[in-house]
């Protein structure tokens, strides 16, 4: 939810409403939430006239032990009461009703009737409830296995040792082989950047160990080698879906800031064995109430309910500040070993995995390991990709935390490559002669950062970046990529469009504020082109280059056409000064 300047002005309006199934931004409950857009001075009066037509519907109904929260951000507030899982439809019924006269009570008008409130969302829960259902949550907690449920399915245990029956058909608790249900080894992975790729180097390790990783991701589900469906599954419904396969032995879960915002976790709480948050940066910023890095930060956040051991960057400053929000044991990754907090909680005898002198090392009880050196990984591209080593060491943390051998840590990190097989739009490198091509899928000022750091030690003789935004970003978000990118003395840069990722801009729209932006930053107009599509850009970057050249094509929207098109040319042998069309 994004309320314009001028809804945060007029009387208090309804955006959203919906079901929080696991841990969230507001609490650990399951329950209804709204989103109501409104100023910083209606929001307190809003919540209690909520509160107090709320109160008096559920000690009606029979949930009188409910409780309730709430959270307030710029321009808005955030209204949620626990509910049973089994009814969470009409809860979400039942609070827009307590909204519904809560403005009317605000307005000094007559509000809905509270007895026929009573009588009707009575015969609302009858009708949706599943007793079956809230026996076998009980029944898991007690036998400590994994429950999960949706309006589809209910599932205990999980992986191949799970279970799983349509919602409506569902056996009692005492009919079921609790013996044989029983967890696997699970890992949440968030962040702003890196998390792809930490999920894709941990699914090469679980390989290594022989065992079957089921992978959620923003890319794809994917179980052992095989894609079950393309797109983003980032979210609890991902999740779900990987806990619940039969075949898998490992769960390697990404989990992205939406779903955490709009449904919460996939996992209750304590169900993961670990969970990890690669860094914190802005992105995203303005969707769902998060208007500053702050309230993302809190965001991110969320994945800590879930974990039992978390992983965390101690370089990362809104981390630390949120450290002591983390009640579990901690693992801390890092390419500063000498950071004084760090060196504290190695002599206590915490994990750790740092970098050290070009060693990629592993801290535990006070002993060191050292795993393997920088140059022996791939994608570390010889020490130049930084965030690929620190990658690689939030992926070394999880591994251990879910008991993975050292020699599968080692095999998978030295067998990993930044290429379209291994880790497709991201850090995939080619050479054409003496030009060198780099598809990546940075898309913020702290992943461009990175990506250009590594740049800058390559030595090339010119870099040429390819650069666009997504339309739900704000226009400042716009002009710091563009700034980001000529800050680094990058001698051409070409405004790609992203029509698939418009999101209410017209075309033209955002390579115009970035063009503005780029201008007003001291860039002379003739280091600045324009390409219709990330393909166009591609052939416009090629057909530019010279032996030296150093070409960075941030693709996302086409990622593939744009792969397939430097796998044809490297294929076709082609050179710098050749044609591209006419290979």
């Amino acid at each position: 939810m994004e309320p314009t300047k001028a809804s945060a002005q007029a009387s208090p309006v309804l955006r959203d409403s919906r079901r929080l199934t696991g841990p969230n931004v507001i609490w650990e409950r399951p329950g209804p939430v709204i989103d109501i857009a409104l100023s910083e001075q209606e929001a307190e009066p809003a919540r209690q006239a909520w509160e107090q037509a709320l109160r008096p519907l559920l000690q009606g109904i029979g949930w009188g032990e409910e409780q309730t929260a709430w959270r307030d951000f710029p321009g808005g507030l955030s209204l949620a009461f626990s509910a049973p899982m089994d009814a969470l439809y009409t809860a979400c019924e039942i609070n827009e009703w307590a909204w519904q006269a809560a403005v009317a009570a605000l307005e000094g008008i007559e509000g809905p009737s509270l007895e026929q409130a009573i009588q009707d969302f009575r015969l609302a829960i009858r009708r949706e409830s599943n007793a079956p259902l809230l026996r076998l949550q009980r029944a898991a907690k007690r036998h400590g296995v994994l429950f999960l449920t949706d309006d589809d399915y209910v599932s205990v245990g999980a992986g191949r040792y799970g279970q799983t029956w349509s919602v409506r058909s569902l056996p009692e608790a005492g009919e079921v082989d609790w013996a044989a249900r029983q967890r696997i080894p699970t890992a949440m992975i968030t962040g702003t950047n890196g998390k792809t790729t930490t999920v894709r180097l941990l699914r090469t390790m679980v390989e290594a160990q022989g065992k079957v990783p089921g992978v959620s991701s923003t890319d794809w589900l994917m179980v052992g080698s095989t894609v079950l469906e393309r797109g983003d599954w980032s979210g609890p419904g991902g999740a779900r879906h990987i806990l619940r396969h039969p075949q898998v032995d490992i769960a390697l879960l990404e989990t992205a800031r939406g779903g955490m915002l709009r449904r919460g976790l996939g996992l209750a709480t304590g169900e993961a064995d670990v969970a990890v948050i690669t860094n914190i940066a802005e992105d995203h910023l303005g969707e769902w109430g998060i208007q500053n890095l702050d309230m993302l930060a809190d965001t991110k956040f969320i994945i800590r309910h879930a974990g039992r051991r978390m992983v965390l960057n101690a370089e990362d400053a809104k981390t630390l500040e949120r450290v002591s929000w983390v009640q579990q044991p901690i693992t801390w990754f890092s390419l500063n070993a000498s950071l004084p907090m760090l060196q504290q909680h190695i002599q206590s005898g915490g994990h750790a995995a740092v970098l050290e002198q070009d060693w990629l090392c592993w801290w535990q009880d006070g002993e060191r390991q050292q795993l393997l050196a920088v140059e022996e990984i791939p994608i570390a591209l010889g020490g130049a990709a930084q965030h690929n080593v620190a990658n690689a060491l939030s992926a070394i943390a999880v591994a251990k935390a879910l008991a993975l051998d050292d020699a599968a840590i080692v095999r998978g990190l030295r067998s990993f490559h930044s290429n379209a097989e291994d880790n497709p739009g991201r850090l995939n490198r080619f050479r054409f002669g003496g030009v060198q091509v780099l598809v990546d899928f940075a898309h913020n000022p702290h992943g461009l950062q990175a990506l250009l750091q590594m740049a800058k030690s390559l030595d090339a003789k010119r870099i040429l970046v390819t650069i666009g935004h997504a339309g739900d970003r704000s226009d400042d978000s716009i002009r710091e990529v563009a700034t980001t990118a000529w800050s680094y003395g990058v001698d051409r840069i070409l405004l790609k469009e992203q029509d698939k990722h418009l999101r209410g801009r017209a075309l033209g729209e955002i390579p115009q504020i970035m063009e503005n932006a780029l201008l007003a930053a001291g860039a002379p107009a003739n280091a600045i082109g324009h390409a219709s599509s990330e393909l166009e850009a591609a052939h416009q970057a090629l057909e530019w280059a010279q032996d030296g050249d150093l070409l960075l094509l941030l693709t996302l929207q086409q990622r593939a056409e744009v792969l397939q098109l430097l796998q044809k040319l490297k294929a076709q042998d082609w050179k710098p000064g050749q044609s591209v069309d006419k290979v």
